[in-house]
């Protein structure tokens, strides 16, 4: 990525186990996808016609906290996410910019401290130069020293687009 702040996907060992059972204890359910366009976790980009997909129960803070610790509390939400039902070797090292960056769409970027609260948040409508949006955005929620991450999510859906970690 050449943004200022680098999208974390889904880690390919919370791949594995989502690949088994998910976050909400259901087994994965793979499907061809017929249409196209669904915004993959495992390598930040869009899935295509034909890819086999799986929807899946993330819950990203729940994760995290049993690696450090922290305790999200209610905070701890889980929610859809699509995945590549087979390792995809993850996101692409020479993509630039931010994954679903198009002009008009709603992200909230939700801030969490490092005990996984949420500390607060902000709704942007992507212009023209989105990508620059994005740095922004989350330049705003790092200038508070409490952050420790940011997570991206579509405002229609609510569905979790990516991490960004305190750089």
């Amino acid at each position: 990525m050449t943004s200022t702040y680098r999208p974390q996907p889904i880690t390919p060992t919370t791949l594995q186990q989502l690949r088994v059972r998910d976050d909400a204890g259901q087994p994965m359910t793979p499907y061809p996808d017929g249409e196209g366009g669904a915004p993959l976790r495992c390598c930040l980009r869009p899935s295509t016609e034909g890819d086999r997909i799986a929807l899946v129960s993330y819950a990203p803070l729940r994760r995290w906290a049993a690696r450090t610790g922290a305790e999200p509390g209610a905070y701890d939400e889980q929610g859809p996410v699509f995945i590549h039902a087979q390792d995809c070797g993850g996101p692409d090292p020479d993509a630039t910019g931010y994954p679903w960056a198009r002009p008009g769409a709603l992200r909230a970027f939700r801030r969490y401290d490092s005990r996984g609260h949420i500390t607060g948040g902000r709704m942007v409508e992507l212009p023209e130069d989105a990508d620059a949006a994005f740095d922004h955005a989350l330049a705003e929620a790092f200038a508070d020293p409490e952050t420790a991450q940011v997570h991206v999510r579509a405002v229609e859906y609510g569905c979790y687009h990516f991490r960004v970690d305190r750089p």
